[in-house]
């Protein structure tokens, strides 16, 4: 059986792509590809795998390093140092909800609940360690992994994809703690949806916590018409309070300068002589992530030591740049290198796309392939 086709067959598909690039020597066991990956992911792993990435596994608020010059930074950890502390106990369910910046005062049934936010969102911009900070408040809250749930909004809004809404509920319901990175908004669909279930999963005596750089109340702005769904954005903020955390945007350092590419032999090469690295042409790629739900894009990149790409060339529509983006963040998350030939990662969006809205998607993007792009020069031999 040709080797294509028994590395297709073990991922539940056939595909008939081929190398990017030919090489004078092959390996024992040629490249993976991700084109011919569409892995099946099935719910309860959707739920189970909504804990910090492996690159915040060891992160805790004593390995975060406060700015001296930046005393918000400090303010963070004590604030929510004590948020974590007042989620110890019996899960707050109907009446007997705790007061989550009362720090631990549980309410008896008879009780009025206090009115207010139940949430902290961290607010700042690119490079001032919110994602660190919200890692170790999972990590410090006194509850079992399986009552805690971190993942990023649009992996949320992916698990109601896959669950459907009240299962949901139902299901994120008996948790402490839920943890949103990089919360955006990029629809009014999902505006009125992550609105209506934070309100349950709050009503159920669930703790929020959530990172962004755009404040909650002006989540959406530049991308929809927000003046018609101020009900719902303003009832997003009021379920929140908000940590301003200052210190040296990336939004002010300017595109960090990626790394110049490789050659297309260069990296075919790489691709064959590291162990599990993926090859793929980098057209093709964007073509495939069309036919896989981003949900899945974690799966997609199970076992893989390296990711290398030929032709890279500018991304052709704002559809695809959003796939590659959700790609982007479950690489970076998994510390996966990815070498690369043709353009430079800072050309991969147009002016247009880094002036639009959704252009800190597309900064972050580029921030994290840049910096996987500097790992994988390492694996690069002469």
């Amino acid at each position: 059986m040709p080797r294509s086709l028994a590395r297709g067959l073990a991922w539940g598909t056939v595909s008939s792509s081929t190398p990017a690039a030919p090489v004078d020597e092959i390996a024992d066991a040629a490249p993976l590809s991700l084109c011919a990956r569409e892995p099946y992911v099935p719910a309860d792993r959707l739920v189970a795998e909504m804990v910090p990435p492996p690159r915040f596994d060891s992160v805790r608020f004593s390995t975060y390093i406060p700015d001296p010059n930046q005393p918000s930074q400090t303010e963070a950890v004590r604030v929510l140092e004590g948020f974590a502390g007042g989620l110890g106990g019996a899960h707050a369910v109907g009446g007997a909800k705790r007061g989550f910046f009362g720090f631990g005062k549980a309410k008896t049934k008879a009780a009025k609940v206090p009115a207010g936010p139940r949430g902290v969102y961290l607010d700042g911009g690119y490079g001032v360690g919110k994602t660190h900070l919200l890692a170790s408040l999972w990590h410090a809250t006194p509850a079992e992994p399986a009552l805690k749930a971190f993942g990023t909004f649009v992996e949320l809004t992916n698990l109601v994809g896959a669950l459907g809404f009240q299962k949901t509920v139902q299901t994120l319901s008996g948790h402490r703690l839920l943890c949103i990175d990089e919360f955006e908004l990029d629809d009014p669909g999902d505006t009125v949806l992550v609105s209506t279930l934070l309100g349950k999963l709050v009503d159920a005596g669930v703790a929020l916590a959530a990172t962004s750089n755009t404040l909650p109340g002006k989540l959406g702005e530049g991308r929809f018409a927000a003046v018609d769904f101020l009900r719902e954005i303003q009832g997003l903020s009021a379920h929140f309070r908000t940590l301003r955390i200052d210190g040296e945007d990336y939004r002010h350092r300017g595109l960090p300068e990626a790394p110049a590419p490789y050659s297309d032999e260069q990296v075919t090469k790489t691709a064959y002589a590291t162990p599990r690295a993926s090859l793929d042409d980098f057209p093709h790629l964007l073509d495939h992530l069309a036919k896989v739900h981003p949900s899945r894009y974690g799966a997609l990149t199970d076992g893989l030591k390296a990711v290398c790409l030929t032709d890279v060339r500018p991304i052709p529509d704002q559809s695809t740049a959003l796939r590659l983006v959700v790609l982007a963040d479950r690489l970076y998350d998994r510390e996966v290198p990815v070498l690369a030939s043709g353009l430079p990662f800072d050309q991969l969006f147009s002016e247009e796309m880094l002036n639009g809205g959704y252009r800190k998607k597309y900064f972050r993007a580029i921030s994290r392939l840049t910096a996987l792009a500097r790992d994988a020069g390492r694996l690069v031999k002469g």
